[in-house]
């Protein structure tokens, strides 16, 4: 029989905040963490806007050691895993290491490391046949995207199965749904499970402006991410991490943890259909919903509130829209709906890890984020986005969903713990 699953720690580093708490303020305070970039002159790009994390490794509590092994994003893997599993309260040796597993989440691996080395190695791009003896050791580190993995693995003392998903922009959901899993079949008794993306640097940036993605707002990069607005013009960049524990119900308990969710349902799917594109009818993400609510056994009536993909482009927004109304019918239009990448901008494969925290924690409040920006609602996005202030609501399920280049579609149901049997 499947064992159910719940988040007993949770470790965040996102634009605007380091530490869950100052994600958590920032976000009930509907303030956006958008910005011209700073890591680089990005004057030359028809989109130089980002979210960026103003993140110290070492006020973080890393060595020299580490940051000089370590890309950005396995820097952040690494802070979240830490606040992550202090905030769990497990005992170091109160698990046995055999049982304990990770599941990490990445798109773009530890692109800022790569691009650097690329760029010393080269000589600056003049050189086409590139001199390996200027590459630093950790370079093949950079290059195998399982490092970042092995890193959170190294921290935890994990033993059990580690993996790196890596599924665009629903990495993070799935990260989270396999660790799930891992607990719920017995393989592990512990998953350390989430994502990290450090996408702000010139290879990534112009890849989304070849393709026009992002928004080119620079007169106004604070109000650029504008989910569900009728005047959007693309998603903005981010980039940071979320670090979940994941434990069995029962020894959550026993132990006196603090549960913050339940991880209820869990669903993919994929609509195998165009690398960017999406069919206007969101039947792929309606389909994940519905069968992560059946995992759940929920109604669509017992559904508080929806944490949207909401990237801020006109067709993800409109499909999601559409799924929502093909999987939960006239329920739909009761539900709030809201898009926390508003404020901290789409990080690519963490940001679903990063949303689930959010809904863990909305449903631990009961308090729904906003959705800033919206001023102007699309005539086509007609549901309950919560505009610009959060709101208090009474929540027992959440519904989290992501959709990703590839045609992935994930959806994720968190229920309150309190009342639950053991």
């Amino acid at each position: 029989m499947s064992r159910r699953v719940v988040i007993t720690g949770m470790g965040l580093v996102t634009p605007g905040g380091i530490g869950t708490k100052a994600f958590w303020e920032q976000l009930t305070a509907g303030r956006t963490a958008t910005r011209l970039i700073r890591a680089f002159d990005a004057g030359a790009f028809r989109s130089p806007i980002a979210a960026e994390a103003d993140f110290d490794p070492i006020l973080a509590g890393l060595t020299a050691q580490q940051v000089r092994r370590m890309d950005r994003a396995a820097q952040f893997a690494v802070a979240s895993a830490r606040e992550a599993l202090a905030d769990s309260g497990l005992e170091s040796d109160g698990v046995e290491p055999s049982r304990v597993g990770v599941s990490l989440g990445s798109a773009v691996g530890c692109t800022v490391g790569l691009e650097e080395e690329y760029v010393v190695l080269s000589d600056g791009g003049r050189r086409w046949l590139v001199d390996h003896e200027y590459g630093v050791p950790h370079l093949y580190g950079y290059m195998v995207p399982s490092t970042l993995a092995c890193e959170v693995a190294w921290e935890c003392g994990a033993e059990g199965p580690v993996q790196l998903v890596s599924n665009g922009c629903t990495s993070g959901l799935d990260a989270v749904g396999y660790g799930a899993q891992l607990v719920a079949e017995g393989t592990v008794d512990v998953a350390v499970a989430g994502a990290t993306d450090a996408p702000v640097s010139p290879i990534t940036v112009a890849c989304f402006d070849a393709i026009k993605a992002t928004s080119p707002n620079v007169a106004d990069p604070e109000h650029a991410s504008r989910p569900f607005d009728r005047d959007r013009d693309g998603f903005v960049l981010g980039e940071g991490a979320a670090v979940l524990v994941l434990e069995e119900l029962g020894a959550a308990r026993a132990r006196g943890a603090h549960i913050y969710a339940e991880i209820a349902g869990y669903a993919a799917r994929s609509n195998a259909y165009h690398m960017t594109g999406l069919k206007p009818d969101g039947r792929e993400m309606a389909e994940a919903i519905r069968v992560a609510l059946d995992q759940a056994r929920l109604a669509p009536a017992d559904v508080d509130y929806i944490n949207a993909h909401g990237s801020g482009t006109k067709q993800n927004d409109r499909h999601e829209t559409a799924a929502f109304k093909r999987s939960l019918g006239a329920r739909a239009y009761e539900i709030p709906v809201s898009s926390i990448k508003s404020m901290i901008g789409h990080s690519l494969g963490a940001i679903g890890a990063i949303e689930v925290a959010a809904s863990a924690l909305a449903l631990e409040h009961q308090v729904v984020p906003p959705t800033a920006n919206l001023h102007t609602p699309d005539p086509e996005c007609d549901l309950d986005y919560v505009p610009l202030t959060a709101r208090d609501h009474a929540m027992d399920a959440v519904l989290s969903v992501g959709s990703g280049f590839g045609g992935f579609q994930t959806a994720m149901v968190l229920t309150r713990p309190r009342g639950l049997a053991a």
